[in-house]
Formats: C-alpha cells, structure tokens, sequence
C-alpha cells in the first residue's frame, strides 16, 4: 500500500518535511580513507571492480581495509593474484555512476560488484529508469570481459530506526519494489546478492545508524567472497 503513487503524493509534504529534518540531523560520515586501487595475493589473476554509493566507499568505518572493498579483497586474496578497483562516491545513484564509468578507462574486468539503488530510492528514480540503467551498467561490464556480475540487494529501508514513520515505510515499500526487480533480472552472469536483515542489528551499525559498521561490511564480504570462488 506504501508503494501507492496516489497515498505518496497526498503524503508528499509530510515526506518532504521528514526527509529535510533526516538530512539536518544525520551524522555527516566520511568515506573511508585508503587506496581504491592495487594488487594483492597469490594465485592466478582476477580482475575485481566494486562499484557503488557510499556504502561501497566505506561510509562507517576508518580505512578501506574494514570496508567493503578491503574486506573482500584480502579474502579473495588467499586463492587469486587480485588486480582491484574500487570507483564509488557518496551519493551516487545508478545514472550517476553510469556516466561517471563510462568516461573511464577501466580496462578488463573478471568479476564486477555493485551497490547502487538505495540513493534511487530517495531520489524517487522511477522504477523503469532504473532498471534501464542497471542493464546499461551490466552491459558495460560483459563488453569489459566481466564472467561474474554480482548486484548487492537492497536493504530493508522499513528497518532503519533513523527513518520516521510515514517516511520509513514509503521508502521500504520501494525499496522492496527495486530489489524485486533487481531479482527478477538478473540471470546469467548476473547475480542478485539478498541483503540479510539480521545484520541490521545496532550493534553492527555505523554511528549515523544509517551505514554500514565493520560487522556488516565483513559478512557482505564474506558472503560475495564466497559465491564469486563457487563461479570462478
């Protein structure tokens, strides 16, 4: 019932509101600091690029190291000679990311990561578009040689305790609508990555409560570590 364009559009200025009173009070968290390029490990050689908003970035821990991008690579490091690249910023919605790759020289790539839709969300991208755009993502990345795409899923939005309600809800309920989506089209060398709602625990949380902590960043690694050996 959330998903309702007609009860969204009556909500619009309690939305509105709420929405502006979140952003006045969220904690600003940075990116975390570190290299977003490298190599490392031993074994035969993997082409790894994360893409992403600012969970890819590592908003909610220090370094790249407990972040996403850290976390994985070292694990991938143990079995693989991991040439990594991370290209993710604070904000970023699919379009935006879209574009941004697309003036890059990326090079090759073996497996690819993403985590985009939750800014989509807010941003109120509609629904179309954006699967438009997460098909011209999963293009770019065959026509780069990708044999694995890995789409991280949305989170549960309804879940996040720093939301007020009515906004918390209508959020959820699109967000449930994207990663619906986002299932039902990927196929192939695509692959859609569940977010477990058991991690939403505050304890594994940033201090914004909003973004990932180091617990969740490890276990979406280990979870994407673990599926991308299975298909290498």
């Amino acid at each position: 019932m959330m998903s309702s364009l007609t009860l969204r559009v009556l909500l619009l200025p309690v939305l509105v509101a709420q929405a502006l009173a979140v952003r006045l009070r969220a904690l600003k968290l940075p990116e975390a600091a570190g290299p977003r390029q490298g190599v490392e490990g031993f074994g035969p050689p993997l082409r790894l690029l994360i893409v992403g908003d600012s969970s890819a970035a590592g908003v909610g821990v220090d370094s790249q190291t407990q972040a996403l991008t850290g976390r994985l690579v070292a694990d991938l490091a143990r079995d693989f000679t991991v040439h990594w690249r991370l290209e993710a910023r604070t904000g970023a919605t699919t379009g935006h990311m879209l574009r941004h790759l697309r003036r890059l020289d990326l090079g090759p790539v073996d497996v690819a990561v993403t985590a985009l839709g939750v800014n989509d969300v807010t941003r109120q991208v509609p629904l179309r578009r954006w699967r438009r755009q997460q098909a011209a993502l999963a293009a770019l990345f065959l026509s780069l040689g990708a044999r694995q795409i890995w789409r991280s899923g949305l989170p549960p939005m309804q879940d996040f305790r720093l939301l007020p309600r009515p906004l918390r809800d209508v959020l959820g309920a699109r967000a449930r609508i994207f990663d619906a989506a986002l299932n039902h089209d990927s196929f192939g060398p695509m692959h859609r990555l569940p977010f477990d709602p058991q991690r939403l625990d505050p304890s594994g949380l940033a201090a914004d409560g909003f973004h990932p902590g180091a617990p969740i960043y490890a276990a979406w690694a280990g979870d994407l570590a673990r599926e991308i050996r299975q298909r290498a």
